[in-house]
């Protein structure tokens, strides 16, 4: 695929064009990736206050009623509810895959059955994760781009 990149001197105009004759997921993830440069939450690791990239996120959990951000090296203490993750990052690539876990999507290696009929998503770091049979069939359509099958 052509790569082309043109420098502006108005950065409220960029943006990121994708020509292309079929659109595929590998498309969509790289539309996802695009829309996320830029977009950060605010958060506490190990004591100090940080801005975390979106784009660095493996996944959200909520446990005891506090919300954790992971990424490779690090756990992040954010402020909020899951559930307003959830509505701030689904068109960013974010999916509920648990009541307690929400995925940034473009992470994901790998989707392999689990016992008692749940699925396990492996991340880019080698981490897995739960997928319940709840949020199973909206995550394949999702992943799929609407096409709806039992996983």
């Amino acid at each position: 695929m052509k790569t082309v990149i043109n420098k502006i001197s108005d950065k409220a105009k960029e943006k990121v064009t994708i020509d292309v004759c079929e659109v595929t997921q590998e498309i969509i993830n790289l539309r996802d990736h695009a829309e996320s440069v830029g977009d950060n939450i605010s958060c506490t690791v190990g004591g100090k206050s940080v801005i975390l990239p979106l784009s660095d996120i493996l996944y959200f959990e909520a446990v005891d009623e506090k919300v954790f951000a992971y990424t490779e090296s690090d756990v992040a203490d954010v402020r909020g509810r899951l559930y307003e993750y959830e509505d701030r990052l689904s068109d960013k690539g974010f999916a509920r895959i648990s009541k307690s876990v929400l995925i940034h999507l473009n992470k994901i290696s790998s989707i392999a059955p689990s016992p008692g009929r749940k699925f396990e998503a492996g991340l880019c770091n080698g981490e897995r994760v739960i997928i319940s049979r709840q949020y199973a069939a909206e995550l394949k359509k999702i992943l799929l781009g609407g096409k709806v099958n039992e996983l």
